[in-house]
């Protein structure tokens, strides 16, 4: 089946794009459905085809693709798919991307930079989109760029159980990387009951671009430290984070974060640091040749297809996260 019909014959159906269709077909089984039937392709000069195979008209759509690399391609891919389905008359059509990408650009530090995370969302509300679903936004201000709904989902309750049942939490203290990450920290330390520590990265001012000392805030000899992030890309940030949490006397290092994005040097880096395991989720697809025995992946699907159900039924995607903020 593929597509869930209710009694008033409204009509749900899921579709995902080339970057990662294993997260797409994980989702829809969770909703007890099959992805509706699309050909893609790329012509000659690299541009992009898309067609879906049956009727859409008057369904409520869901547009399944995580901004994996190469990024450009699943963006623009994601837009013909928007495109070609307002094209074929579909009711709502809401975008699903697990991993925004650009998510990172969204303020100017400098002058004659762009916006880039406002352009992501300018371009999917021109495309056709009337709604977005994404999971741990690197800043929620993010929200406010697209004009329409935002749901916001948020991988911490699934982080939190995992880390929580595998370490003593007496012993478990939480610890942000920078002080960019203090308040996704702070909403671990809720959960979990545990304490807070932040590594802070001096520079020196006559060596540009370069951290030269990091310096542990808050008590962590002797303790198991969870180092918590929204993403991880070339890991640098995090294994010198770690370094200066054993520095201080930390007894094991755990790191947790939403987006793998192991870029480059990242695996590497992760092998062979003393950090004992990292735990993400599958909102980026991570290849065997990218995987390594520290490595734990916890699914996102179910709380996707727990979203789109609720928006489907005109619910509240809230109320799955009350308390969460």
């Amino acid at each position: 089946m593929t597509g869930i019909t209710t009694t008033g014959e409204r009509k749900l159906l899921v579709m995902g794009g080339r970057a990662y269709p294993e997260l797409t077909e994980e989702i829809a089984s969770e909703l007890g459905i099959e992805p509706t039937p699309t050909t893609a392709l790329d012509f000659a000069n690299g541009e992009i085809y898309v067609r879906f195979q049956e009727s859409v008209r008057g369904a409520d759509t869901f547009v399944i693709q995580s901004h994996a690399t190469p990024i450009n391609q699943a963006i623009m891919e994601q837009l013909i798919m928007v495109d070609a389905l307002k094209r074929a008359s579909a009711k709502r059509i809401t975008v699903v991307m697990p991993f925004y990408g650009y998510s990172r650009q969204d303020k100017k530090h400098r002058g004659r930079e762009p916006i880039s995370a406002r352009l992501i969302a300018d371009l999917f509300r021109t495309a056709g989109a009337d709604r977005l679903i994404s999971v741990d936004l690197h800043t929620a201000q993010i929200q406010g760029f697209f004009d329409g709904p935002v749901d916001h989902l948020f991988a911490l309750p699934l982080l939190t159980r995992y880390v929580g049942n595998r370490v003593d939490r007496n012993r478990l203290t939480v610890v942000s990387p920078d002080a960019g990450r203090v308040r996704v920290a702070d909403m671990w330390t809720d959960r979990l009951g545990c304490p807070l520590a932040i590594v802070h990265k001096r520079r020196d001012p006559n060596v540009p671009n370069q951290v030269k000392v990091h310096e542990v805030v808050g008590e962590v000899e002797g303790r198991t430290c969870v180092l918590v992030d929204d993403m991880i890309d070339t890991a640098g940030t995090i294994t010198q984070a770690a370094d200066a949490l054993f520095e201080n006397g930390a007894a094991d290092v755990i790191v947790a974060a939403t987006h793998a994005i192991l870029s480059g040097p990242a695996v590497d880096r992760l092998k062979n640091s003393r950090i004992s395991e990292v735990v993400v989720t599958n909102t980026l697809p991570i290849e065997e040749e990218r995987r390594f025995d520290k490595l734990t992946v916890l699914s996102i699907a179910p709380l996707i297809a727990r979203a789109i159900r609720e928006v489907f039924d005109d619910g509240s995607v809230t109320s799955l996260f009350e308390g969460q903020g």
